[in-house]
């Protein structure tokens, strides 16, 4: 899922409690600040999988409506964490048996702006038949790949104008991001929720998450950091403008991208529609690893 699809909805304005419903042995419980260490050791055990609920609660805390969604965790019978989910409007699961998964499931059947539904492929695969029980159908579904960085990286040409974004740029970053999320989930939202979404790109920009190439005023590269710890930064929205393809721009980019993040994190990852076949050719040349197979499901609710 890119950054554009995670900045189409408006964030929730207080969290959804849910029904708290667990399979077998298992307690659910709705997490707070208090569990906020404990939280992020578990998702410190993967860290390549776990980077954007990690993200959400450094940046944000266990509890915000900068979330737009709950984290609950599933406990076992010695109060030991089997799973954690952030639960809204982008629905994220770490757990993989099946009575974590059927808890999740119900949870998110009960949390009315649920959007998107993302994961490992077996773990989706296997949260959408609990999930679906009743025979709902996804309103679209796709398959990613998710490539990883380390170092070493190799040295290209340098592109001068690679930078980070500053608010001046903020129009030329929210109107493609627009055109990829209209792109990839069906919806623009610039018709939708146009001031939420340029006030959720000019945080980002505000952050330092959004790296820029403009020349007199025109769009050539760009890509966020949707979300980063100290062992991951993970990029999305990555785009070359449509007139300078084919001239080597991406893979300059990205390659020189990677390495100014490698300094600061142990990887950089990133997921891939099946389908962009120059995306599949560009990142392995850049250096990227294949790590594994996502699944993305967008629900009809919204």
């Amino acid at each position: 899922m890119s950054l554009a699809l995670a900045l189409i909805q408006p964030a929730a304005t207080e969290p959804s409690m849910g029904p708290v419903a667990a399979a077998g042995s298992l307690t659910v419980q709705f997490l707070t600040g208090e569990h906020e260490q404990e939280v992020l050791a578990f998702l410190a055990i993967r860290p390549l999988y776990t980077v954007i609920m990690a993200s959400y609660i450094h940046d944000n805390g266990m509890v915000s409506p900068l979330n737009r969604g709950t984290f609950y965790a599933c406990r076992n019978e010695g109060g030991l964490l089997e799973g954690v989910a952030l639960i809204g409007h982008t629905t994220l699961i770490e757990g993989h048996t099946h009575a974590v998964l059927q808890s999740f499931a119900r949870l998110t059947q009960g949390c009315h702006f649920a959007h998107v539904i993302m994961g490992e492929q077996e773990t989706i695969e296997r949260f959408w038949g609990y999930y679906a029980e009743a025979g709902e159908s996804p309103r679209l579904a796709c398959r990613e790949l998710l490539f990883e960085q380390k170092l070493p990286v190799g040295v290209r040409e340098q592109v001068e104008g690679l930078r980070l974004a500053t608010f001046d740029d903020l129009e030329l970053v929210a109107t493609v991001q627009a055109q990829m999320a209209l792109e990839e989930g069906g919806i623009n939202p610039m018709d939708t929720d146009p001031d939420g979404f340029r006030r959720r790109c000019a945080r980002r920009i505000e952050q330092g998450r959004v790296w820029v190439w403009v020349e007199e005023g025109r769009l050539i590269f760009k890509a966020d950091i949707i979300a980063e710890t100290p062992e991951v930064k993970y990029l999305e929205g990555v785009w070359i403008n449509p007139e300078e393809r084919g001239k080597g721009y991406g893979l300059r980019c990205v390659s020189q991208l990677s390495r100014i993040l490698l300094m600061q994190s142990s990887a950089v990852s990133l997921l891939v529609n099946e389908q962009n076949k120059a995306a599949l050719a560009l990142y392995p040349r850049a250096g990227y690893k294949l790590r594994s197979c996502y699944d993305t499901i967008y629900l009809h609710r919204n």
